[in-house]
């Protein structure tokens, strides 16, 4: 058994770094695709293990994942808000650095995750059934405190809505396979990739730079970052992106760099804390959780140790990953035609969603990307599009 839990950990994070280096290909494709060939794979091994390459490869592919974002433009919902100081930073030559930045904050949320994990074991469940009932209710104040943060509160409430509309009629088609992709690709990667064609970007040489942080606002952003993420963590509806700046919030008046390591920090947080919900509160908060509970429907504590170990071992490694590949985007892409990239990979992702989710898709892709276009265009965050799924999360839990 520990032979094979030693490949699936090794696999995993071969398998992250893939998903975090292509974009458009999500864990949540590779983890499905699992669940389909488990029976066939369960009859050679245990469902742990199958269940550790999905804990190993969720962890990688946060730490690489946000290379993409930061270089591409091209980011998932959990980088989305990464794009804007990465890319900021990016364009003055530094975009090894935004990485740095983040990888940092991603080894510091494994470190917090180890060091929180008993206490967490013991409060969180009774915390929990205390406030599940409100659950809708806190929603609602969530997004009503996201929206009135914004200086266009109007177009903030207009896109939370109308994605939230999208989101309830795409999730009950049931014609369309894996609905979620064309949305999310739509809402949060699609826009971003006309963004950058329409405007011609070029991309400076970039430099490899030493990291530049300041330990006081560090502090201030671990303690901001371990607190949203325990919120969004266990409130469905809720992922990094809300986590991020219901964090910044806490975290008062912190620069780019520190937005950064927060947003590496929140992102290993609920990514790691959704699986701990599997045991604490019997309840999946993301897509690869669920497919972990189809396949161990009763997850216990060694079986959560076993996660932490494999998160604490994928992270570490994939801290050396991410600044490799980083050094070696950061080396090379100012020689590439960021215009005509962001094309092939716009046409790769309508490629992917046609036989995904089939030519119906195409439909919710275009409207989704509309969707993020506005955004993008009013100024507006683009993490009110999460209305998409709270939206109608909240209607189900209120119904």
């Amino acid at each position: 058994m520990l032979l094979e839990l030693f490949i699936a950990l090794v696999l995993g994070i071969i398998a992250g770094t893939f998903t975090g280096l292509a974009p458009g290909i999500h864990i949540n494709l590779v983890a499905l695709m699992l669940l389909i060939s488990s029976p066939f794979l369960l009859l050679y091994t245990a469902p742990v293990v199958l269940a550790c390459f999905i804990v190993s490869m969720s962890i990688s592919h946060t730490f690489l994942d946000f290379i993409t974002g930061i270089f591409l433009g091209a980011p998932e919902e959990s980088t989305a808000l990464s794009v804007l100081p990465g890319h900021q930073l990016l364009l003055q030559g530094k975009g090894y650095e935004a990485v740095k930045l983040t990888t940092f904050g991603c080894f510091l949320g494994l470190i917090i995750l180890i060091l929180l994990m008993p206490l967490t074991l013991i409060f969180l469940p009774i915390v929990y059934s205390y406030i599940k009932i409100g659950i809708p209710f806190m929603l609602i104040a969530a997004s009503l405190f996201l929206i009135f943060k914004e200086e266009k509160k109007f177009w903030a409430l207009f896109l939370f809505l109308l994605s939230g509309i999208l989101g309830m009629a795409v999730l009950n088609l049931e014609v369309i396979r894996q609905p979620l992709f064309p949305l999310l690709t739509g809402l949060f990667g699609t826009s971003m990739l006309l963004t950058s064609i329409s405007q011609k970007t070029k991309i400076p040489t970039q430099k490899i730079t030493p990291m530049q942080i300041d330990r006081k606002e560090t502090l201030r952003t671990v303690f901001a970052g371990v607190l949203s993420s325990l919120l969004c963590s266990f409130m469905p509806g809720l992922g990094s992106s809300q986590a991020a700046v219901i964090g910044k919030e806490t975290a008062g008046k912190i620069s780019q760099r520190g937005f950064l390591i927060l947003l590496g920090i929140i992102s290993v947080l609920v990514t790691a804390f959704n699986f701990a919900a599997l045991y604490i509160i019997n309840k999946p908060r993301s897509g690869t959780a669920i497919i972990i509970e189809r396949l161990m429907p009763d997850i216990t504590l060694q079986h959560l140790i076993i996660f932490c170990l494999v998160m604490l071992i994928a992270g570490s490694i994939s801290v050396f990953f991410a600044l490799f590949f980083a050094k070696i985007f950061a080396k090379n892409i100012y020689k590439v035609n960021y215009p005509l990239l962001s094309l092939i990979i716009f046409l790769i992702l309508v490629i992917i969603s046609i036989n995904l989710s089939g030519w119906l898709s195409l439909l919710v892709l275009i409207t989704a990307t509309a969707l993020g276009l506005i955004a993008i265009s009013k100024g507006v965050g683009r993490m009110h599009l999460m209305g998409c799924i709270m939206l109608p999360v909240i209607l189900y839990f209120m119904i």
